[in-house]
């Protein structure tokens, strides 16, 4: 995979991170290579040992084709199931423990409420929010801004449809 100190990953269970390094550590007798990734947002610190890099999901930084497809995802039409909210938050949540932009985008346009529309469950906001923002962290690196700018483009994309 090649991850350099500097770069901007994505680990599917904690969003964007920043690699701080790639360091040797021994551990119950045998010696690591392990990617050491900072998580500003969580306070954070992750190590993923350089062989189970790909296995754990970790990836770099989406294309901008990729991130293109999630926002053209956001623009189209909501396809929530009439489901018990139960088993849908559970859907909801595997797609955005994914780390797959295109999901996540999937979960923000389901969940999105114009002003119009009726009011959200507690937990339905909770979801929305968790989605957003992580989708949000992924645009932002990308795109060089900084979270709150790229949560408030997304939800103009949002909007817009």
């Amino acid at each position: 995979m090649g991850f350099s100190e500097g770069d901007y990953v994505v680990y599917p269970a904690h969003g964007v991170g920043k690699v701080t390094g790639v360091e040797m550590e021994e551990i119950s007798g045998t010696k690591l290579e392990l990617i050491v990734i900072k998580f500003d947002k969580d306070r954070m610190t992750l190590r993923v040992p350089v062989t189970k890099a790909s296995n754990s999901g970790l990836r770099k930084l989406s294309t901008k084709k990729v991130m293109e497809s999630a926002l053209a995802t956001l623009k189209g039409r909501s396809r929530a199931k009439k489901t018990m909210w139960s088993r849908r938050a559970q859907e909801y949540e595997a797609k955005i423990n994914s780390g797959d932009p295109v999901s996540i985008a999937e979960v923000v346009r389901d969940l999105h409420r114009n002003e119009d529309q009726g009011e959200q469950s507690y937990s339905e906001r909770q979801m929305y929010q968790a989605a957003l923002e992580r989708l949000a962290r992924e645009f932002a690196a990308m795109e060089r801004i900084d979270e709150v700018a790229a949560a408030e483009k997304l939800e103009d994309v949002l909007r817009a449809a």
